[in-house]
C-alpha cells in the first residue's frame, strides 16, 4: 500500500486554532495526511525526517536548509503564516526544485493601512497628545491646543515602499485629496504612475512631504537606511508613520529627531519586542507608540487559513498560487525580517 502524502502544519508562534477552523483543516486533510506540530518547541530533525519522504506541503516557519529540503523530494509548497520571508530557508535550492514559497502578508495590508491612517490623523491633529494633557490637568483649548497641528486635506504625502501595504493605504487617503509621491526602487516608475501618483526619489519624498508612510520591508540592502541625515532633511513638524519593520530606520536617530521637535513620529514596530521597560522610546516627546497591534485582529488571523488552503489547493491541481505573496528568486534572499514575537 502506498504511503499517504503528508502536510505538516507547524505554525509557531501562531496557534493552529487561531488561524485554521475545522473547514480549513478538513480541506487540508483532503490533500494529504495532516501532521500537526502545535508547540512552541522547534521541530526536531528526527521529527522532520520521520515525515520528510512523504511531505508535500509545509505550513509554518520551520527551518528548511538544504539538508532538510533534499530529504523531502515530493515537497511542493512552503507557506509562512507569519507574513514574512525569513532567512531560514535555502531559497535557491527550493526554487530550483520547483517548490513554491509563499507567505500570507496580503491579509495584513488593509488592517495595517487603517491603523496607519489613524496614526497620521493623530499626529496631524494632536488627538492623543490632547488626551494626555487632559489626564495630567494640563490641557489647553481651541487654537492654543492646535499649535503645530495641520490638516491632512490637500497635503503632500509620501510613501517609502509601495507593496501590498502601500497599495492598501493609498485609497484610504483619497478623500483628503493629497498629492502623493512614492519611492520604491523595486518598482518601475511607469507602474507607480499607473496608480495616479508621482514616482519620486527618496530625497524628494523626505524633503517635500508633510506626511511620510514608511511601509518598506527590511532587506539586506536597506537596513537602517533612514538615518540622521534623512530625518534632518524632512520638513519641520512633518509626520513619519512607521508600520513596516523597525529595521529600515536608525531607531535612535528617529527618536532623536522627534525629541528635538524636528519631526513627529508614530511607530507600530520596534527593534526589540516586547519593548524593554526602560527603553527611551517610552519617554521621548512627539512620538506615538503602538505595540505591534496594527494587523493583530482575530478576524485577520482567521483569514490566514483561507489564503493558505486556497493556494494549497491550487498547487495540488498543478496551478499557480493566487492569493498569497510568492517568493521571487531575484529578491527573496534579500529579506531580513525577524520572526513574530511569541509574547
Amino acid at each position: 500500500m502506498a504511503t499517504k502524502q503528508k502536510i505538516l502544519i507547524a505554525p509557531s508562534p501562531r496557534k493552529v486554532n487561531d488561524i485554521f477552523d475545522e473547514n480549513d483543516l478538513s480541506r487540508f486533510a483532503a490533500l494529504g495526511e495532516l501532521v500537526i506540530h502545535d508547540e512552541d518547541t522547534p521541530l526536531s530533525d528526527a521529527q522532520f525526517n520521520d515525515i520528510a519522504a512523504d511531505l508535500i506541503i509545509v505550513i509554518g516557519q520551520i527551518d528548511l536548509p538544504h539538508t532538510r529540503l533534499e530529504k523531502a523530494p515530493q515537497l511542493r509548497a512552503i507557506i509562512n503564516v507569519e507574513g514574512n520571508f525569513l532567512p531560514n530557508i535555502d531559497y535557491a535550492y527550493a526554487l530550483t526544485k520547483g517548490i513554491r514559497v509563499l507567505n500570507v502578508s496580503p491579509v495584513f495590508a488593509e488592517p495595517v493601512a487603517e491603523a496607519a491612517l489613524g496614526m497620521a490623523i493623530d499626529l496631524a491633529r494632536h488627538i492623543s497628545k490632547s488626551d494626555r494633557a487632559f489626564r495630567s490637568h494640563e490641557e489647553t483649548y481651541g487654537l492654543e491646543a492646535n499649535e503645530g497641528a495641520f490638516s491632512l486635506f490637500n497635503q503632500t504625502v509620501g510613501f517609502i515602499g509601495f507593496g501590498d501595504l502601500g497599495k492598501a493605504t493609498l485609497p484610504l487617503l483619497k478623500p483628503f485629496n493629497p498629492k502623493v509621491k512614492i519611492y520604491d526602487p523595486w518598482l518601475p516608475n511607469d507602474y507607480i504612475a499607473s496608480f495616479g501618483v508621482t514616482p519620486a526619489s527618496l530625497e524628494d519624498v523626505l524633503s517635500t512631504c508633510q506626511v511620510v508612510f514608511v511601509v518598506a520591508g527590511v532587506t539586506s540592502q536597506n537596513q537602517g537606511f533612514l538615518g540622521k541625515e534623512s530625518f534632518e532633511s524632512m520638513l519641520p513638524g512633518a509626520a513619519l508613520i512607521l508600520v513596516s519593520r523597525a529595521g529600515v530606520v536608525d531607531f535612535d536617530a528617529m527618536l532623536d529627531a522627534a525629541d528635538s521637535g524636528k519631526i513627529r513620529v508614530a511607530t507600530d514596530v520596534f527593534p526589540e519586542e516586547p519593548l524593554p521597560a526602560n527603553h527611551r522610546a517610552r519617554s521621548v516627546k512627539n512620538v506615538l507608540l503602538s505595540p505591534h497591534q496594527a494587523g493583530a485582529l482575530h478576524t485577520v488571523l482567521q483569514r490566514i487559513g483561507k489564503l493558505a488552503i486556497a493556494d494549497a489547493e491550487m498547487i495540488a491541481k498543478g496551478l499557480p498560487p493566487i492569493l498569497c505573496k510568492v517568493a521571487q528568486p531575484e529578491t527573496v534572499a534579500l529579506f531580513r525580517s525577524k520572526p513574530v514575537s511569541k509574547s
